[in-house]
């Protein structure tokens, strides 16, 4: 006891911590009352470290924790980090990642004032949705364009605005939910419209369509069950087929495709997504799809369609609660300019994801594999399946090598070693299967290939030498 009360007595004070050079910078770099939390938290933890048989930190130890704590608090929440998962539209770590262009896009507009509502060459008053509903016409061939903050927020706008008490066709085998627990019913009662749900799970033809129509019909809806597959003994009408009955009967077609893809999927060894261009040209009236998946920009909630119909949505009060910003439309120009140029496959990540030639992705974690083998860590490479994720393309696989970390070689668990690489300052996101610790070379970016190398080095390799 009177070693430790000793030890205890040679605890300096906040204010001493305070008045030292590397105290007065912390509180210039942080500010004086985070700096005396700080001082106070490591002060604290000292002195328990005491009471448990430790002797009293240097002045050095106790401003390198309180620095430590610092700068573990001011982290930013939101952090960027390399996705090692195979799973490429990853909604969990954020979705699409954007292109170099489309960075640059949100920094220029970000950093000043930006032409976002006004018209240069008038020097009057202009719309937001002029940005860049050019291009969407140029890309998918339709008359007029619209643009919310997701595709929740496109498909609530379209079905309050076309169709308000009343009715609503829908196969049951579309009444779909996606991450979050959105669900297509949900968000129709809240359009107010009223739900008619038409055919079963597996089989909808167009005779349970018109069956189900009546004077109180405004429109058919059509959404891509993109997060799931029936099989089997299964039937759907197309979207042509609907917009031939819909027509006749002076009423709508509307298409929620989810993903929206602009590239044919099937050249890259996938199945078939269907593209707002496909569904415009089958006579769709109003189109909707996501930003931030298949197409890789941000998020956003793209609306296709006829000029009339394109004309109420832009005109109802919900508009302006959806309205997308001008960070966001910057990268999403940014983003269909990549489309126009013919550069998707080169410049949009989650393209040059997908169409990563296997004998590169072999190559990559060959790379990964011999660096970490001078250092003596036992890794192994193995083929293995990425998939796209994000509500697209379900059940679709893509071929690739895989790092594997077997859990007999590694110096602690996995769950421990997969936690370790969490919590970097650059967290590295990996899966595990089988007993083995796995990361995947097609959702890491190739310039991060050396981040990949030091993280594994530092929490495996590390953790012998200490």
């Amino acid at each position: 006891m009177m070693i430790e009360h000793e030890q205890l007595r040679l605890l300096p004070s906040v204010d001493e911590l305070l008045h030292t050079v590397i105290g007065q910078q912390l509180g210039a770099d942080f500010s004086r009352a985070l700096t005396v939390e700080a001082f106070r938290t490591a002060i604290a933890q000292a002195r328990i470290a005491i009471r448990a048989g430790a002797a009293c930190p240097t002045y050095e130890a106790l401003l390198h924790t309180a620095r430590e704590l610092l700068q573990r608090q001011q982290r930013p929440h939101l952090r960027p980090l390399i996705n090692a998962t195979g799973v490429i539209i990853n909604t969990n770590l954020g979705r699409a990642p954007l292109s170099v262009d489309a960075l640059e896009a949100v920094r220029q507009v970000g950093a000043g004032y930006t032409n976002l509502e006004y018209e240069l060459e008038e020097g009057e008053r202009g719309s937001r949705h002029s940005h860049v509903s050019g291009l969407l016409r140029k890309l998918t061939g339709a008359e007029a364009a619209l643009v919310t903050n997701n595709n929740a927020a496109a498909v609530l706008l379209s079905l309050s605005t076309l169709a308000l008490g009343r009715e609503v066709v829908i196969s049951r085998g579309q009444l779909v939910e996606i991450g979050g627990g959105f669900r297509v019913p949900d968000v129709m009662r809240q359009s107010g419209c009223q739900l008619v749900e038409v055919g079963t799970t597996n089989r909808t033809n167009i005779r349970d369509y018109e069956a189900a129509l009546t004077e109180q019909t405004a429109l058919l809806l059509s959404v891509h069950p993109s997060n799931f597959l029936i099989t089997g003994f299964t039937e759907s009408t197309s979207i042509g087929a609907l917009a031939e009955l819909a027509h006749k009967r002076n009423l709508l077609v509307m298409d929620d495709l989810g993903s929206g893809c602009l590239l044919e999927s099937g050249r890259y060894g996938l199945a078939h997504e269907p593209m707002p261009q496909e569904s415009l040209a089958a006579g769709a009236d109003v189109v909707c799809f996501s930003g931030d998946k298949l197409l890789g920009g941000p998020q956003a909630g793209i609306i296709v369609g006829r000029s009339a119909v394109i004309e109420r949505l832009a005109k109802h009060p919900l508009m302006r609660a959806v309205r997308i910003d001008k960070m966001t439309l910057a990268a999403l120009e940014a983003t269909l300019r990549h489309y126009e140029r013919g550069q998707a496959e080169t410049h949009i990540p989650v393209w040059r994801m997908i169409s990563a030639r296997a004998e590169e992705l072999a190559r990559r974690a060959e790379y990964w594999a011999t660096q970490l083998k001078t250092h003596e860590m036992v890794v192994r490479t193995l083929g293995g399946e990425s998939t796209i994720g994000g509500g697209s393309l379900p059940g679709e696989k893509l071929p690739t090598t895989l790092l594997a970390l077997d859990a007999d070689k590694m110096p602690m668990p996995l769950d421990e070693l997969a936690r370790r690489l969490r919590v970097r300052s650059l967290p590295i996101v990996t899966r595990i299967s089988r007993d083995t610790l796995l990361l995947d070379p097609r959702t890491v970016l190739k310039e991060q290939d050396e981040e990949v190398v030091q993280g594994l080095l530092e929490v495996v390799v590390g953790s012998l030498e200490k």
